[in-house]
């Protein structure tokens, strides 16, 4: 029998019936196999419909008892459709089996996972957080999981670089300048799959994040200072350094420098200062000159050239001492820096800080605290002193320090 189509808008179409109808349609798409089923919550026209559909008098319920037979019945018998199935895909197109779509869509998940090959990349769909993401960008669709996956491979073959700005390794190996831009679904993943996208908690940027795998975003940006870095490689950064080193002047290294071209540092055993502020530098090369020991600057939290920087000297062999402000911020970039780039404290301890105190007007607030990794006491000491110390404020002990004379 063909559905009328005509007949069938009067009985069941128009927007008054659509939620009747999208309820009716879940039943199949569900796969239910019950015959009989209660609608609840029933609009007045829902009512209306349903009961001159099965020959039964309009009550005032907002629920009715129905069988799905007796509803094929009575379409078959008025000549309008086969089935209530027929007539809903006659009136709002196909319904769908989403049980054997879920089924499918699994199945095709599975045999996608199983044939990844690439060990970072079976790490990172192995993770929790790093499947769940693929599931998210992909929109649970294995087709465009697989599109994502490719990509985040052929970026992951071309890792790590040395200085490699990330417009170009888009372009490169995307076919897009901007693919890899902070929050791409590409980028993320890649991130993760170098165990890289969690530091983000830490307020590390996505430029500090990349500059770990050789790659520079804004290479040109946030220089790191120092003063007196000990070198003798031909490297441009090495050359720079010991020009002003000579001159006991301090100096700018680009994420540039320190990536395409990695100086060898002559610090091996070495102990080289870190403090946070600019000033604490000019300060010592005002005072100090070329007889300062070596100091780098991390001018706050420390970006991705300051990072590379002290990553280098780590690796050099330097025994890196950080000293920061005495306040909240202080000691949560002093909690980066010791846990993330393996310095020890340098006068930040609590006793430095009791010692401090003495005189300084500064307020603390109480309620952002942070407990010092490096020295448990520290936080308890701030909360109760509530005083605030910034480094200028200790300059002499630092300098005192930093004399090598």
């Amino acid at each position: 029998m063909a559905a009328d189509l005509e007949r069938l808008q009067r009985l069941l179409g128009g927007p008054e019936l659509a939620g009747l109808r999208l309820r009716l349609r879940a039943r199949f798409e569900r796969g239910a196999t019950c015959d009989g089923f209660t609608l609840m919550g029933l609009a007045t026209a829902e009512r209306r419909a349903l009961a001159g559909l099965l020959g039964r008098p309009v009550g005032h319920a907002e629920s009715m008892r129905i069988r799905l037979s007796d509803i094929d019945a009575a379409l078959f018998h008025a000549g309008v459709a086969t089935t209530l199935r027929e007539a809903l895909e006659v009136l709002d197109g196909p319904v769908h089996d989403l049980k054997a779509t879920r089924t499918a869509r699994d199945e095709a998940w599975g045999a996608l996972l199983e044939s990844v090959e690439h060990p970072r990349l079976k790490a990172l769909i192995a993770d929790p957080t790093g499947g769940s993401l693929l599931k998210r960008y992909a929109g649970s669709d294995p087709q465009r999981a697989a599109e994502l996956l490719e990509n985040i491979g052929r970026v992951i073959e071309r890792l790590p670089e040395r200085g490699r700005p990330l417009a170009h390794l888009a372009a490169a190996e995307l076919g897009n300048a901007h693919a890899l831009d902070s929050g791409s679904p590409v980028a993320t993943l890649v991130l993760r799959a170098f165990g890289l996208e969690q530091y983000a908690v830490d307020g590390e940027r996505s430029r500090d994040q990349w500059a770990r795998l050789g790659i520079t975003v804004n290479e040109l940006a946030a220089p790191v200072l120092c003063l007196n870095l000990p070198t003798s490689a031909d490297a441009v950064a090495s050359r720079v350094a010991r020009a002003a080193a000579a001159a006991g002047e301090p100096v700018p290294l680009t994420l540039r420098m320190l990536l395409r071209d990695p100086p060898a540092w002559g610090v091996a055993g070495q102990r080289v200062f870190v403090c946070e502020n600019p000033s604490i530098l000019s300060i010592a090369a005002d005072r100090l000159g070329a007889d300062c020991a070596p100091l780098i600057c991390t001018n706050g939290m420390p970006a991705a050239a300051q990072q590379t920087l002290l990553r280098q000297l780590v690796a050099s062999g330097a025994r890196l001492e950080y000293h920061g402000d005495f306040d909240w911020p202080g000691v949560r970039i002093g909690n980066f820096v010791m846990r993330e780039l393996q310095a020890s404290a340098w006068r930040f301890s609590a006793e430095d800080y009791i010692a401090a105190c003495a005189g300084s007007t500064g307020t603390l607030p109480h309620d952002k605290r942070t407990e010092a990794v490096w020295d448990a006491r520290l936080g308890e000491e701030m909360l109760a002193w509530r005083r605030a110390i910034h480094e200028e404020a200790v300059i002499e002990t630092l300098i005192a320090d930093l004399s090598c004379k």
